[in-house]
């Protein structure tokens, strides 16, 4: 039609339908939330691994803090643990020598505190686990006690008494029981050194060393109670070897006393 404007063709104007992101951006995405989610998970790990360590503390402080005590208990019960002098011995056993009396003193410390693994092993086998740290604490405070005794009278055997006190004899008797050797009376700072915070320390380390040695005499099911008699009675007599191997070189014949030496 003439003067007219031609007819064009009017483009669409609805909006083009989307597919979503394309497949790099979804990877993004998706790496995105896997970091994130590795970060959650490393943050759990991370606060769990904190937990167990405050926990290991807590629990080495308690550990540490236990010894203590049980140190504390024995350096209390030495002094009043009763030690037969030589005179008092010759008479409970006549016509014995020195290493024959030795014998006896070893076999009847022996047999102590095999009697003593044998009960706390045979009660640790209750199914009350609370109970276990103060039985294994009791036993090795049992355990304590003989064998001080034994390495104070063997000492009165091969004639090496402790100079000083009672008191001050029982300290220096601890000191051998925690070094596993005789004490040297000759020289007087090895006794003096008894007397100090080194036995602490010692006493301490020996404990610690006692503390896992005697874990089998702990076993369930009346095991425990066989274990801990055998491992005791072993011990004591290797403990029994060392100190008069180191008092034999030391040794006073009793002959060599002096007068008046109950």
């Amino acid at each position: 039609m003439a003067g007219s404007t031609p007819f064009r063709k009017r483009r669409s104007r609805r909006p083009e339908l989307t597919s979503g992101p394309t497949g790099d951006a979804a990877r993004q995405d998706d790496t995105a939330g896997a970091v994130a989610g590795t970060g959650v998970e490393r943050g759990r790990t991370a606060s769990l691994a904190a937990a167990v360590g405050h926990g290991a503390r807590m629990g080495g402080r308690g550990a540490r803090a236990g010894l203590t005590a049980v140190v504390d208990r024995i350096i209390a019960t030495a002094p009043r643990v009763p030690v037969r002098d030589l005179a008092t011995l010759r008479e409970q056993f006549p016509g014995l020598g020195p290493e024959e009396l030795a014998d006896k003193l070893v076999t009847g410390a022996a047999n102590g505190t095999s009697t003593v693994g044998a009960g706390v092993g045979a009660a640790a086998m209750m199914p009350v686990p609370p109970a276990m740290p103060a039985e294994l604490a009791a036993e090795i405070i049992g355990v304590a006690t003989v064998e001080f005794k034994l390495i104070a009278e063997l000492h009165e055997v091969y004639g090496v008494r402790a100079p000083g006190s009672a008191r001050q004899r029982a300290t220096a008797y601890l000191a051998a029981w925690a070094d596993e050797r005789g004490i040297d009376v000759t020289a007087p700072t090895s006794v003096n050194a008894a007397l100090g915070g080194q036995l602490k320390r010692e006493l301490r380390q020996q404990i610690l060393k006692r503390t896992v040695r005697n874990l089998p005499s702990l076993a369930p099911f009346m095991v425990g109670a066989a274990v801990g008699a055998v491992m005791n009675r072993r011990d004591t007599r290797k403990l029994a070897e060392k100190v008069r191997k180191d008092l034999r070189r030391k040794q006073v014949s009793w002959d060599a006393l002096p007068p008046g030496t109950p």
